[in-house]
């Protein structure tokens, strides 16, 4: 997927020499599945099934069941943003990059929790997903720190992720780290980044793509309609941030 896949795991005090093992399982699984989908999914990679899809070798109705359930997936949050966020290039080739991340990250986490991991933090290019604490018991939050766009050396605000009834998923949006890559609504939003807190990772990720893309209507639509922390970045280098991210 073009991009750095970190995983933490906090253990107990009480661990066992058997942690060891335990880790290199729980990376592994994290590294399969990511790996899975990028051959899947990538359209960098000529043989994947979306660049057959780009090139018009295969149809949607022909395509695996993987493929057409993100489809469907990301045909919903079309409708959902009203058309902030899309499936498509402007081109008309299918695209689901912005959705198959977070996809890829919240089917990591199921599988971690599924061999028994309860305090963990997944990164995958920023886009962050917890569970449990970093001090396992405690309830003490993860903390995540937001980079400054226009200085990748320094942070303009941070988030406590998990802890007590706390968001779980972060994710950021922008042009910063990748250039132009978003289709923006009717010219531009003006957000050169925007970073979203979310109880899931996909709704995070998919919200801070549709706020670059379709602006201020769509962060007042995402604050509306969804459990949401937002902090947005103005091309000037101001800030516009809901509650949770001033305090």
């Amino acid at each position: 997927m073009g991009t750095v896949i970190s995983l933490t795991l906090a253990d107990s005090p009480a661990a066992g020499p058997e942690t060891q093992d335990e880790l290199a399982a729980a990376t592994a699984v994290v590294e399969r599945l990511f790996r899975e989908l990028d051959e899947t999914f990538s359209l960098y990679r000529t043989a994947s099934e979306a660049s057959r899809l780009a090139r018009g070798e295969l149809t949607l109705r022909n395509a695996s069941p993987e493929m057409r359930a993100r489809y469907a997936e990301a045909h919903e949050w079309r409708l959902l943003t009203g058309g902030a966020f899309s499936p498509e290039r402007p081109d008309g080739v299918l695209d689901l990059s912005g959705l198959i991340k977070g996809h890829a990250i919240r089917e990591a986490g199921r599988s971690l929790l599924a061999l028994g991991r309860r305090d963990w933090c997944l990164n995958a290019g920023g886009d962050i997903l917890v569970s449990g604490s970093p001090v396992p018991g405690s309830g003490t939050p993860w903390k995540a720190g937001i980079v400054d766009p226009a200085d990748s050396h320094a942070l303009i605000s941070g988030y406590a992720l998990g802890g007590v009834e706390g968001h779980a998923a972060l994710a950021t949006s922008g042009s910063a780290e990748r250039g132009e890559h978003i289709w923006r609504v009717d010219g531009g939003s003006g957000f050169v980044q925007v970073t979203v807190a979310a109880a899931d990772v996909v709704t995070a990720d998919i919200l801070a793509t549709a706020i670059v893309s379709g602006g201020r209507p769509m962060l007042n639509l995402a604050t509306d309609q969804w459990d949401v922390a937002v902090l947005a970045v103005h091309a000037d280098g101001s800030l516009l941030a809901t509650p949770a991210f001033r305090r």
